[in-house]
């Protein structure tokens, strides 16, 4: 009996022990159960503090508000001026003009330098800057003069092409301005008489406008009026005026 007594203790003492042994793996499990959240909830705080933006940092500081750009007025660096008031030039678009006034003009906030001419055809005033004065011409002189008249005596020079190349060729020479080519395209369109013979309407147009220049050119440096300077240029082409029925 004594001896059953003390294996019944011993089993007891055993079980005891191994109770205890369960009970501390337990504790150690949740331990280290507790202590990976811990890590996952501080990992997770740290990424949303590095995106959240402090609330210091939406304030505009004084220091870093934007302050208006005032925009200086750029000046345009101006060439030496040929041409004076009043002066008579010639620019190949629009023909004979006379200088009014050199004015500054602020053109895409740049200050330019710009001559005030006025066709009196067109009855138009025109601006130019005075950088693009190469475009213009002064008026011809009276040996050139006598040159296109002699130009306008000679035989016209017809090539044989289509009237669409040719007219294409009379046109760049009247924008050309050069008081020959405008001779020439005088000459070559000239059919002697007003009354519309053998010419189309577009041969027409051309060569008024190449003579009506040549008319406006010539009256001021021959000094004469309209009607002097169109009989000299009419009797060079042998032209006959049309009466008026």
């Amino acid at each position: 009996m004594i001896f059953n007594m003390i294996k019944k203790k011993v089993k007891q003492k055993k079980k005891k022990v191994k109770v205890k042994k369960v009970k501390v793996k337990v504790k150690v499990k949740v331990k280290v159960k507790v202590k990976k959240n811990k890590k996952i909830q501080k990992s997770k705080l740290t990424a949303k503090n590095k995106n959240a933006v402090p609330e210091n940092n939406l304030r505009i500081h004084k220091s870093n508000e934007q302050k208006p750009t005032i925009k200086k007025i750029k000046k345009q660096a101006t060439e030496k001026k040929i041409y004076k008031l009043k002066d008579y030039i010639v620019y190949p678009k629009h023909g004979v003009g006379q200088i009014l006034a050199v004015n500054t003009k602020t053109i895409g906030g740049i200050d330019v330098q710009c001559y005030d001419i006025k066709f009196e055809k067109d009855k138009a005033i025109g601006l130019l800057p005075v950088n693009k004065q190469s475009h213009l011409r002064a008026l011809s002189t009276i040996n050139h003069v006598n040159k296109s008249i002699s130009i306008l005596k000679s035989k016209p020079k017809i090539k044989r092409s289509m009237w669409s190349r040719r007219a294409q060729e009379y046109e760049q020479k009247i924008n050309s301005g050069k008081i020959y080519e405008l001779a020439e395209v005088v000459r070559d369109l000239n059919k002697g008489t007003d009354a519309i013979v053998d010419q189309s309407y577009s041969e027409r147009q051309l060569f008024e406008k190449a003579y009506e220049r040549m008319i406006g050119e010539f009256q001021i440096v021959l000094d004469s009026n309209y009607e002097e300077t169109l009989k000299k240029l009419d009797k060079a082409l042998k032209r006959v005026q049309q009466e008026p029925i």
